[in-house]
């Protein structure tokens, strides 16, 4: 039985700032709309095309929710979720998530059924997943700090059995490797248009740095840009190589050489954000307790899943 959650849409005229003229063009409806309101921490938007649905996590509530596209009620999708916190999708459109309580990267399979990708390292359980981004060569990228395990409120507190905070890559086979070690907090990441440059959001160290992807492995780290509204969280690519990354007064855009040049000012403090909608201008927004969508002029970068399309 679908259980039909939050309030009914409501909608806030559309706050933008232009720092730069690179930003002037970007565009959209004159109102931002809220499709649910009803959450304890919102995180992890992931739109998936085949079922025109935007999976997202309640944390704390430790539930997976689904707004429904075509219907525009939302469900529980899971629950419990093992406070799952960061979600995407995979090349054959599988949902790949963060289980913080289970300290685990895990897909579900198009039966339904749970993978899990990866728990330990030498051993060790991994600290709490947080968020994950998939390369077309299939490998999988996640951050892994321990906001799940500090506390019982979005996961359940245990003790930190690795020495750091990494930033991880799963290859095809299986494998699980660190690619950075220098991290007090790894958050959000995303690839450049190309996928040569990793992006990768430190919370405790309020930036966002730039790596360069060498195969396997990471080079560089240099601060790509200083977060000037809280903390950054997660973060996304459009098509023309903005950065676009979560705040605590909204949205921040980024031209590809750093520079601040646009704001999406919202009423809540914001953990996440991604592209979809049938043609990938539909930026979907989670802020605290609820989940905001704007259709604007630029679109996504395009998600892994479109190579195979």
């Amino acid at each position: 039985m679908t259980i039909v959650l939050g309030e009914a849409p409501a909608r806030i005229r559309a706050e933008l700032v232009v720092l730069d003229e690179r930003f002037a063009g970007v565009a959209g409806d004159e109102y931002v709309e809220r499709l649910y309101d009803g959450g304890r921490w919102l995180e992890g938007p992931a739109y998936v095309p085949a079922w025109r649905s935007l999976i997202f996590s309640d944390i704390p509530n430790d539930r997976l929710l689904r707004w429904d596209e075509v219907s525009g009620q939302t469900s529980v999708f899971r629950q419990p979720s093992g406070f799952v916190n960061g979600n995407t999708i995979d090349g054959l459109g599988r949902l790949v998530s963060c289980s913080q309580g289970e300290r685990q990267v895990i897909r579900t399979e198009y039966d339904g059924s749970r993978v899990v990708l990866a728990s330990h390292l030498d051993g060790l359980r991994l600290n709490s997943p947080n968020d994950v981004v998939v390369r077309r060569d299939g490998s999988v990228w996640f951050t892994d700090p321990p906001y799940g395990i500090t506390s019982s409120y979005e996961g359940n507190g245990g003790e930190q059995e690795l020495d750091g905070c990494y930033v991880y890559r799963i290859d095809p086979d299986g494998g699980l490797t660190v690619v950075a070690d220098d991290f007090r907090r790894p958050n959000g990441l995303a690839f450049s248009l190309d996928e040569t440059e990793l992006y990768v959001a430190d919370t405790h160290g309020s930036h966002i740095r730039r790596f360069e992807v060498d195969g396997a492995k990471l080079t560089g780290g240099e601060v790509f840009a200083p977060c000037t509204a809280g903390r950054f969280d997660g973060i996304r690519v459009d098509e023309a190589g903005r950065v676009w990354a979560a705040t605590h007064e909204g949205v921040h855009c980024f031209a590809p050489d750093g520079t601040l040049i646009g704001k999406l000012i919202l009423p809540d403090v914001v953990s996440n954000l991604t592209f979809g909608g049938p043609r990938g201008n539909r930026l979907f927004v989670t802020a605290t307790t609820s989940v905001w969508s704007w259709h604007l002029t630029a679109r996504g970068a395009r998600p892994p899943y479109a190579a195979n399309a």
